[in-house]
């Protein structure tokens, strides 16, 4: 096995802003999870309003086990917030709930990044994993042809985490503006609830700029921009 100082020049940025972003998130999560927001509102219950105003009513919200494991899955239609969302009444909680919920709304709406997303969701399964068995064969064979078209393969991951982005700032964005036009809560604090989404934003930001650096690291290897090509 070999070990390859230049990994660590593309590596330990990306860990850094990811480690970066994910204390942010959890710093933020829990600060305001201490902040009761004023209408008495849980997750569920702001949600569900959300949803109302939008004219959606064929959407469950249900409750799931875990931290911040809160997702809208659109092929059953299903909101499901945590267990520190859902039946709380903290300006973190109501965030995250709407948050979820306008991912609901993009879905309605058919909102065509979130298709796209959904969309390339098998296809990066796959190659991202079939990838790195093409990129280990690669650097065990010294092949530059390998290399390539393992990085070919894992880009496909990356162009998953480039199009989160705007997913994610778009459903938050619209939890922004209609948590205060549903008087789920006051316009200061949405300013709180929309730290929280905020830094949340950074997780995604980070994950795109890490698999971002990691992908020029298998094109780097493979000669592309000069790197070492060994076929």
């Amino acid at each position: 096995m070999f070990f390859d100082p230049v990994y660590l020049l593309f590596m330990i940025p990306g860990l850094i802003i990811a480690g970066i972003a994910s204390m942010l998130t959890k710093s933020t999560f829990e600060k305001y999870s201490h902040v009761r927001a004023r209408s008495g509102m849980t997750g569920a219950q702001a949600a569900a309003k959300m949803l109302a105003s939008a004219g959606i009513r064929n959407v469950r919200i249900e409750a799931v086990n875990g931290f911040l494991t809160d997702h809208y899955d659109p092929s059953c239609r299903t909101l499901r917030l945590s267990e520190s969302v859902y039946a709380s009444t903290s300006l973190s909680a109501i965030g995250v709930a709407c948050h979820e919920a306008g991912h609901a709304i993009q879905d309605a709406a058919e909102y065509k990044p979130m298709y796209l997303r959904s969309a390339l969701v098998p296809v990066t399964n796959f190659a991202s994993t079939f990838s790195y068995f093409v990129l280990i064969a690669g650097f065990i064979f010294q092949s530059s042809g390998l290399v390539l078209f393992g990085a070919i393969l894992f880009s496909a991951a990356v162009l998953f985490a480039i199009v989160t982005l705007p997913v994610e700032w778009d459903a938050s964005s619209r939890a922004k503006k209609l948590m205060v036009r549903c008087g789920i809560v006051s316009a200061s604090e949405q300013e709180q609830a929309g730290q929280v989404l905020n830094a949340a934003f950074m997780t995604y930001l980070a994950a795109a700029i890490s698999s971002l650096l990691t992908l020029i690291y298998y094109l780097f290897r493979a000669g592309v921009f000069g790197g070492r090509s060994d076929d």
